[in-house]
């Protein structure tokens, strides 16, 4: 598991699902692994909030998986979304991952049902005690509504196979007081596009990111840079992404970043239900911030 551990680091784009008349298009998706393992992306996450999960079948949701796993073939870890807010379906989900060879999971906090610090702790620890593979936290108050506390990762740190955290809180006193809490190994994730340089800054080992959908490279060469403490070429770099970081969230995602999407050939911009793709003001400034970034729009 140490291996695996350490492997979840840098550049981690959360893949867009593709969709094509109602469908996924998987020989899209299949061209997407391939494309951002070839722009230097260091891990995938197939089928989580950005890969519109929530509106995916399970059918669908384990075959997204397992197309992400044939296609990575090793390459780079696949970090599969098998999150819910029941945690029976939560266990089926991971236990999926690991039958068809994803390498770490991330499981996000309860939404909607608002569970307790301590329903937490249960939900998680039910999860490593019924299957074995690392796994990512997912804390994401601003869509699960409930957060979790600092104690609660210290508590979940000393379960076996919890690794670390993917951090959508864009707390940035979080990563310093996790590593008190949890310990140097804790792998701490940035889910947080924005504000990952002052992440990484204080100990981040990684971002799981939209914007890497659509500008691998450069996200990667940003990750890169802050693993050799470059931090002024980390700086440039964020300068260049920033308003592209900001546009992907223009509107409610992932309708942005399936618009920019669209513009490099990458997939169709469509979502599903309930939402909608991206007004004609929101693709404005999505093209605008992906030709500040340098993309060839």
């Amino acid at each position: 598991m140490s291996s695996v551990r350490e492997r979840i680091r840098g550049s981690i784009p959360a893949l867009i699902t593709p969709m094509k008349d109602g469908k996924v298009d998987e020989a899209a998706f299949r061209k997407l692994v391939n494309w951002q393992i070839e722009q230097g992306s260091h891990g995938l996450v197939p089928c989580g909030t950005t890969g519109e999960s929530p509106t995916l079948s399970h059918d669908e949701h384990m075959r997204v998986v397992e197309i992400c796993v044939e296609e990575a073939r090793g390459r780079v870890p696949v970090i599969a979304g098998a999150g819910s807010n029941s945690t029976a379906e939560a266990i089926s989900l991971t236990e999926h991952a690991k039958k068809v060879g994803a390498d770490a999971v991330l499981s996000v906090t309860g939404y909607y049902n608002k569970p307790s610090q301590d329903g937490m702790y249960r939900h998680y620890a039910a999860i490593v005690d019924a299957v074995d593979i690392p796994v990512l936290v997912y804390n994401i108050p601003g869509r699960a509504i409930v957060e979790m506390s600092v104690e609660l990762m210290g508590r979940l740190a000393k379960l076996k196979n919890i690794v670390g955290v993917k951090d959508a809180t864009a707390n940035l006193a979080r990563p310093l007081r996790e590593r008190a809490a949890c310990g140097k190994e804790w792998r701490l994730i940035s889910g947080e596009d924005a504000t990952t340089l002052g992440y990484m800054v204080q100990g981040g080992h990684g971002c799981i990111s939209v914007t890497a959908n659509v500008a691998p490279k450069l996200c990667a060469d940003f990750q890169n840079a802050c693993a050799q403490s470059a931090w002024d070429t980390a700086l440039a770099l964020q300068e260049q992404l920033m308003p592209l970081h900001d546009a992907m969230f223009v509107e409610p995602s992932p309708a942005p970043v399936k618009y920019a999407g669209s513009l490099l050939g990458i997939c169709t911009e469509e979502v599903r239900l309930p939402l909608v793709s991206a007004t004609d003001a929101a693709k404005a400034k999505v093209r605008e911030a992906m030709q500040f970034a340098g993309l060839k729009v």
